[in-house]
């Protein structure tokens, strides 16, 4: 990679004036300096497209229209500014623009697929920035073996995601969506929704990670009155665990058979793809709920597909899927007992301002050789974040 040269040569360079090995010296350091630079950069955003709805509210920012509502302020410092939504493919606008852009953002519901191919590709691209929290779209070691920035804007829609999952819950505990076809198509059957529905409280509920969404969630149930359970890789403070309520269970096979509920609150990784396939899926309590707004790689897809249809699993709910935008044929949109959607718990008009202000900021901070805020960086000078490695 042209980065790469760049970077080596100015190791040389500096190597001759101070004499100092090589071994001792960080090329990732060398390489931030560079993406440092000033001048003027080629910043390609992918995002969903409004289309009529685009111009119903004005910040609705997340859209390809709204662009961030960023554009004004990067054109009038000299940058272009590049937004589509053609993301798939050797002929798509993105893969033109692949060889010579220098920041690519792209977002959780509309993901621009950053795969090690197109990292070789584009010689030179500084930073890849997720407008939103989740970065499993980018080949992440990929980039940090290229010397790459990968940061999101961590916090930006905890509230959105941690309320849409307590929805979600509700709405399949209570057997609403049946109701609600009922209602729209003429039928009165109170007996075809009562005869599944039931109350949340007294209900055991296991969240799958506690990090500030798993958290959030709850903090949110404990009014409820339910059994509160987590799993993560880290017990929580204390003091906050005794204020929710939450029992920690170190051993996810031992939690999972105890509850009525299963909210997936982790990161996709290496380690957590196809986390529930058909023997864990088995593992849980029969008829159990699930609520997975995290990523749908974390299931197998036709072991949940199979178990929704033999009630193993009574309903599964979630706006991820695997890939995105999901296919026509895609098993979860015609298996029974469902409550799934489009991925759209994480950009509420509100977290769209979150995560549009964040990602200014850090383009801000990136134009002037600053560093983001340390909880945002994904990929930093080589080194992978402790969630992902």
């Amino acid at each position: 990679m042209a980065m790469k040269r760049a970077s080596s040569s100015a190791i040389r360079s500096l190597l001759a004036a101070s004499k100092t090995p090589a071994s001792t010296l960080s090329p990732s350091a060398f390489t931030r300096d560079l993406h440092a630079s000033g001048g003027k950069k080629k910043i390609v955003g992918v995002f969903y497209k409004g289309n009529e709805y685009a111009a119903l509210n004005p910040n609705f920012v997340g859209c390809v229209e709204g662009a961030l509502g960023i554009r004004e302020w990067l054109e009038s410092q000299g940058h272009e500014y590049i937004v589509t939504d053609d993301k798939e493919g050797l002929d798509s606008e993105l893969e033109k623009h692949i060889p010579d852009l220098h920041v690519l953002i792209s977002t959780p519901f509309h993901p621009a697929y950053v795969t090690a191919e197109r990292i070789k590709k584009a010689k030179n691209l500084e930073l890849l920035l997720t407008a939103g929290i989740g970065s499993d779209h980018i080949d992440l070691n990929a980039a940090a073996a290229a010397g790459l920035t990968v940061a999101e804007v961590t916090g930006s829609n905890v509230v959105s995601v941690a309320e849409d999952e307590l929805m979600r819950i509700l709405v399949l505990m209570r057997n609403f969506v049946p109701g609600y076809h009922q209602a729209i198509t003429g039928e009165w059957n109170v007996a075809g929704i009562a005869h599944r529905a039931y109350d949340l409280e007294g209900k055991t509920v296991g969240t799958v990670g506690a990090g500030r969404i798993g958290k959030l969630l709850l903090q949110r149930l404990k009014p409820f009155n339910c059994n509160l359970l987590y799993h993560d890789r880290l017990k929580m403070d204390p003091e906050l665990e005794n204020q929710i309520g939450a029992k920690f269970e170190e051993d996810l096979d031992a939690m999972i058979p105890k509850c009525d509920v299963i909210v997936i609150n982790m990161p996709l990784t290496d380690k957590t793809r196809g986390l529930f396939d058909k023997n864990r899926i088995a593992k849980c309590k029969k008829g159990v709920l699930i609520v997975n707004n995290a990523r749908g790689a974390i299931m197998d897809t036709q072991a949940v597909a199979d178990a929704c249809s033999s009630g193993h699993i009574a309903g599964y709910s979630g706006d991820v899927w695997f890939p995105q935008p999901a296919p026509k044929d895609h098993p979860w949109r015609y298996m029974p007992n469902h409550a799934m959607t489009p991925h759209i718990s994480g950009t509420t008009i509100d977290a769209q301002l979150r995560y549009a202000a964040g990602v200014k900021d850090m383009l801000e901070r990136h134009f002037k050789g600053e560093d983001f805020p340390e909880q945002n960086y994904i990929v930093k000078e080589g080194q992978l974040a402790s969630q992902y490695r």
